[in-house]
């Protein structure tokens, strides 16, 4: 018999990701950011979070994704690194769901570039494959840098 996992589910540009609900600390709309200069593009910014100030990490810059459209808000997925709590900027918020162990592949070959290097694998969903983000990956100093924002 298989064991299962529960994983917190968001959206960028259509496709469903999830972190293990262990790692998510919460869920948040949109919060005013603090722009911070000469720092890498995917870092939007510092929010305070209830006096925490905690770095605003762009999903979809991060992935090499186009930015939201102009007027829409990111929301946040706050979650819990080495370091302290990050904030994922993220399209939408999906549910927490459960997954049977078995369900889980490597990532495809298909995924390429950036995606691929903080992709940890995919579980199989009815029509779908979730990508199950390696969120220490994703917020490795030495990958942030690229153009300055």
């Amino acid at each position: 018999m298989s064991s299962t996992q529960q994983f917190c589910t968001f959206f960028l540009d259509g496709y469903i990701f999830g972190v293990q609900v262990e790692q998510v600390r919460e869920v948040i709309r949109y919060q005013e950011m603090t722009r911070v200069p000469l720092v890498p593009a995917v870092v939007r910014g510092l929010i305070n979070l209830r006096g925490q100030i905690i770095t605003a990490i762009d999903l979809r810059r991060r992935l090499g994704m186009k930015d939201l459209p102009e007027g829409e808000l990111p929301m946040n997925v706050v979650v819990r690194t080495e370091d302290g709590a990050i904030s994922f900027l993220v399209d939408e918020i999906g549910d927490v769901i459960e997954v049977q162990d078995d369900t889980f592949e490597p990532p495809p070959e298909t995924l390429q570039g950036l995606a691929r290097e903080v992709v940890h694998g995919v579980h199989k969903l009815p029509g779908r494959l979730m990508l199950v983000l390696d969120i220490e990956r994703a917020v490795n100093p030495d990958d942030l840098n690229g153009h300055i924002s």
